[in-house]
């Protein structure tokens, strides 16, 4: 395959509370909500956009919120943290956000952890990139893997990504693009470490962007011919994806950039709406009525 991959389009997370998640991500961490739809498979709850203003691959988390979900349990074979990327001397603004609301945080020279309301953990970065203390997109997501060998081969010989350094059980990798989400970690645990629980707070899948249809369909076939059982392409209004495991049984997604978020809104709307695809309007007025309410916020000023 000519074609490497760019970096992370998007990572999509599972979560309880709609409003707990939405407050989360918007008035502490100032990520915009760039859409609000439902979870095309299972519409009665919602599917949640967050990145930034326009929503540009490497900038997107979202979230299925079902309430009263379980709590799930990171392990093997799932991504097990989501990192951001923050401006250099921006932390101690975010220490002080954290103290505020009381959410407790590791600080560490150029980073501090955390975990989003159902348990997901988060890193910010530090990062020359940028001025004030924004989020500018995924700094890196960490891969948890019993046996990283053939993980390591297909993101190297496919999808294009150089190793950059080793620390004992870690392997940091980057992709060919130099935007937000361009690098990521695989974590090598013992064999006898359990595989993840998908719950509350866990990710369901991590998506890679490629650059159109075309190339999209050249990587399906590539993926094919290697062995892997992909879908058939999917229409996600917003981009279109294939979905296949990897062999150490993390869920990933090729994802195009196109058409993007402001297919179905202008940029100054995005995510004001509940948007449906065609095939769901007919049942709007049921699929709002069993969707529990959801109240938006104006801009954060975190994302000065």
């Amino acid at each position: 395959m000519n074609e490497a991959v760019p970096g992370i389009h998007h990572i999509t997370v599972i979560a309880s509370d709609p409003q707990a998640n939405l407050d989360f991500y918007t008035e502490f961490l100032g990520l915009r909500l760039v859409k609000k739809t439902v979870n095309f498979d299972d519409p009665g709850t919602y599917h949640l956009y967050y990145g930034d203003e326009i929503g540009r691959p490497g900038t997107i988390l979202t979230f299925f919120p079902w309430p009263n979900a379980y709590r799930g349990k990171a392990g093997a074979g799932e991504v097990v943290k989501v990192a951001f990327t923050v401006p250099e001397g921006s932390l101690e603004h975010w220490c002080q956000r954290a103290k505020e609301r009381n959410i407790p945080i590791m600080r560490a020279a150029d980073s501090i952890s955390l975990h989003d309301p159902d348990g997901l953990q988060l890193e910010l970065v530090e990062s020359t990139a940028g001025s004030g203390h924004a989020i500018h997109g995924f700094h890196s997501a960490a891969i948890a893997i019993r046996t990283p060998e053939a993980t390591t081969e297909l993101l190297t010989k496919s999808f294009g990504f150089r190793l950059l350094e080793e620390n004992g059980d870690r392997s940091r990798f980057a992709a060919a693009g130099e935007g937000p989400g361009h690098l990521v970690d695989l974590v090598a645990l013992p064999g006898s470490t359990p595989r993840g629980a998908m719950g509350a707070g866990t990710v369901h899948h991590i998506a890679w962007r490629t650059a159109n249809d075309e190339t999209q369909k050249l990587w399906r076939r590539h993926l094919i011919e290697n062995g892997h059982n992909v879908t058939p392409v999917m229409d996600r209004q917003y981009f279109h994806s294939i979905y296949f495991r990897e062999p150490g049984g993390v869920l990933f997604e090729i994802a195009t950039d196109p058409p993007g978020f402001s297919f179905d809104e202008t940029v100054d709307q995005l995510g004001t709406g509940l948007k449906l695809p065609p095939w769901l309007e007919p049942e709007r007025k049921a699929i709002e009525t069993a969707l529990p309410p959801l109240e938006t916020h104006a801009a954060s000023t975190a994302r000065a």
